[in-house]
């Protein structure tokens, strides 16, 4: 059938598994749908024809790609160019200042490449020569996973800030041995009141927030005259009792008030000048950033008068490149350029926190997060969508875990479009990410293969797979962390189609292991449940397969004990977790079988924690056995151990509820104890518990002194 292989030519899937052996085919209108949404008419048998018939045209004049991506030591660059060239083709590699090279290069980097075909016909193209494979931390390390905003400390104001990163990383660091400190998303969300307190729903994935700023830790702020001293001082005092209401009387993290005060006080910064040095070093960071930043702050200024969903705009600002939005900036020029000095700001802090990070002696440092996508009403959505595929949304297919599937309402990259400009704006992301990071964690890294798309207006079960040349995609992502100097982490979990993780191996680039999906489940694609962005991220008691022990676990990976997503561990040693989602009505079952499946699956682990010397037989002591958890964790041969940190002090709570959204202060909790009382920074910094956990971590993990200032963790032979 001609759709059919239409649909085919365009990395499209006709039919899916929610379950292994039983072929689904994809709705005709399905097909239509996400072909349109590719630029490709198959509204009916004759538009299908023409558009076959213009493929067939396109590739037979093709020549160069606007980007080929090739790996060191893995294939040849006339390998890659194979069937896109016709015979006789000249092909020459120059450098990017235009120096010829004699044979195609062997170390990565970016180059150029030209093309003379015997008729006369030039192609032009980037070169992209990736490593072989990257390598990775320099030493098996330990290190804190931690949502920032949850991280407050007695001089934040109500939330986490990128001050209290810094500490967090630089005492860690320092007085813990940790080699990395892994956080959420900082992408800038999209405005409220109220705001979306989702990470992974953000605005844009290429600027940091501001919310996260310190702002007492800005130059200028020391040099405010004294009446906008005495404003800031009545801010200062409003913000300690925002932070007290969370710390002390508990209260839920308010970024929309901690938000509206610090904005006050910023505008009262930016009535201070800078120095020559400031303005210089501002100048350079626009002329640096471009087009990206002045089309993030125009929609930012923008959003001010109009709303944060662009779509509801007058039609003429609907279009980032429109006379309409040229002569707007123009009468916002000041809210332009606020918001560009905000990023400015922001960035500052970013490199202030992995500066502190590496002092420390953090052989990694600071880890930033990849959301998989972004919302479709903020900026990144609003300027990037020639290359973000229109009413279309990403999600998850129907499997045995979830009868109706998932939608995550987040557009697509278009495979197309990034292909046609040399994969540009997915290039630039990762680079911008990399800036002031030590690593990147990649958010369901199997969306560089393929995305689960979901046309608007259809349930999720009426969604298809589309196809992205993984080889392009990881080959980028791995030249930009090569070059940057950083470890690659790809959020593996759930659903992985054979070869992935084997594909992300070879690559240097480490997957995520969480204990309690690591079960022996023989060959074959795997089901590690995860939650995602939707799922209820339990698997129950997964009868038959048996725990991993940690001889069996991969290498190749950051292990821990849980995430952001899942239970903590004392919530899932005490059966907590279920309580809580019955409570909210997400179980699936009659709450005595799943608190029956649930118990027999801690007991296996107990078992085995047991069986290879970690646990007395019968231990019970809730503290113990987290310590005990996370020296197993440290027995397999993972390259790098986290701790989840509010599995270091006891906390019972998730900091989101997947299947949930008013149903649960998702995103809005503060790190707390057993008990619930939150902590702050200093009271985390001064935690027996936590302090006795890290040292348990390190010293298994072979560490010296952690009293150190240039040192990592000692590597860990076997």
């Amino acid at each position: 059938m001609d759709l059919l292989r239409l649909a085919g030519l365009y990395g499209v899937d006709v039919t899916y598994e929610p379950a292994p052996g039983k072929a689904v085919p994809v709705p005709r209108e399905t097909l239509i749908s996400v072909l349109a949404a590719l630029g490709v008419d198959a509204s009916g048998p004759d538009a299908v024809r023409d558009a076959l018939a213009a493929y067939e045209e396109r590739e037979g004049h093709r020549l160069l790609p606007a980007c080929t991506v090739v790996r060191v030591n893995r294939g040849t660059l006339a390998q890659a160019l194979d069937g896109r060239l016709p015979g006789g083709t000249r092909v020459t590699v120059e450098t990017r200042t235009g120096e010829p090279l004699a044979r195609p290069p062997g170390v990565p980097g970016r180059y150029r490449l030209h093309a003379v075909t015997p008729d006369g016909r030039t192609s032009q193209g980037d070169l992209m020569v990736a490593p072989e494979r990257l390598p990775g931390p320099p030493a098996r390390t330990f290190g804190f996973m931690a949502q920032l905003y949850s991280t407050l400390s007695a001089r934040s104001w109500g939330m986490g800030d990128l001050a209290d990163l810094a500490d967090l990383a630089a005492w860690s660091g320092r007085g813990l041995g940790a080699g990395f400190l892994q956080i959420n998303p900082l992408h800038t969300g999209v405005p409220g009141p109220p705001a979306d307190p989702s990470p992974y729903r953000p605005s844009s994935r290429r600027f940091p927030d501001p919310v996260y700023l310190r702002v007492e830790e800005i130059p200028e702020y020391a040099r405010l005259q004294p009446e906008a001293r005495e404003h800031a001082a009545r801010l200062v005092r409003k913000a300690a009792a925002l932070r007290d209401s969370v710390l002390l009387q508990d209260a839920l993290i308010d970024r929309d008030a901690v938000w509206a005060l610090k904005a006050e006080a910023l505008a009262l910064v930016r009535e201070v000048p800078l120095s020559p040095g400031r303005r210089a070093a501002y100048a350079g960071f626009r002329a640096e950033q471009g087009q990206a930043l002045e089309d993030h702050a125009t929609w930012s200024a923008l959003a001010e008068l109009h709303g944060p969903d662009w779509h509801t705009w007058p039609a003429g600002l609907r279009d980032p490149r429109s006379p309409q939005v040229a002569r707007a900036r123009a009468r916002l020029l000041e809210r332009v350029e606020h918001h560009c000095w905000l990023s400015w700001l922001t960035d500052s802090q970013l490199d202030a926190a992995q500066r502190a990070a590496r002092d420390a002696g953090m052989t990694v440092g600071v880890v930033h997060d990849l959301a998989v996508g972004v919302h479709p009403a903020g900026s990144d959505a609003w300027s990037m969508q020639p290359v973000l595929a229109g009413g279309m949304s990403i999600g998850a297919p129907p499997d045995a875990f979830n009868s109706r599937g998932q939608n995550w309402g987040l557009p697509p990259w278009r495979p197309d479009a990034l292909a046609a400009t040399g994969y540009a704006p997915y290039r630039d992301l990762i680079a911008r990410l990399l800036r002031h990071a030590g690593g990147l964690r990649v958010d369901h890294v199997m969306g560089l293969f393929r995305l689960w798309w979901v046309p608007e207006g259809r349930p999720p079960t009426e969604g298809t797979y589309v196809h992205y040349d993984a080889q392009a995609m990881l080959g980028l992502l791995a030249l930009e962390a090569y070059e940057a100097g950083a470890v690659v982490i790809g959020e593996d979990l759930g659903t992985v189609e054979p070869g992935v993780r084997e594909e992300l191996a070879d690559r240097g680039i480490l997957g995520t292991s969480v204990l309690w999906f690591e079960r022996d489940y023989g060959t074959g694609n795997d089901d590690r449940g995860d939650g995602g962005d939707g799922g209820d991220g339990e698997n129950g008691g997964e009868a038959g397969h048996r725990p991993l022990p940690p001889s069996a676990w991969r290498a190749a990976c950051l292990a821990t004990a849980t995430t952001h997503d899942l239970p903590s561990t004392a919530a899932r040693l005490t059966g907590e977790h279920v309580g809580l989602r019955h409570r909210l009505g997400l179980l699936s079952r009659p709450l005595a079988e799943e608190e029956a499946a649930d118990a027999a699956e801690v007991a296996e682990w107990l078992a085995l924690l047991a069986r290879v010397g970690l646990l007395p037989e019968g231990a019970a002591d809730e503290e113990a056995v987290v310590t005990a958890v996370h020296r197993f964790l440290v027995r397999t041969p993972a390259r790098m151990i986290g701790v989840w940190l509010p599995d270091a002090v006891g906390d019972r709570r998730p900091q989101n509820l997947p299947g949930t959204t008013d149903e649960y202060p998702n995103w809005r909790l503060p790190v707390a104890g057993p008990d619930g009382t939150p902590l702050s920074l200093e009271q985390l910094a001064a935690s027996p518990r936590l302090r006795a956990l890290a040292e348990a971590v390190r010293r298994a993990l072979g560490g010296g002194s952690p009293d150190h200032a240039g040192t990592g963790p000692q590597p860990l032979e076997g």
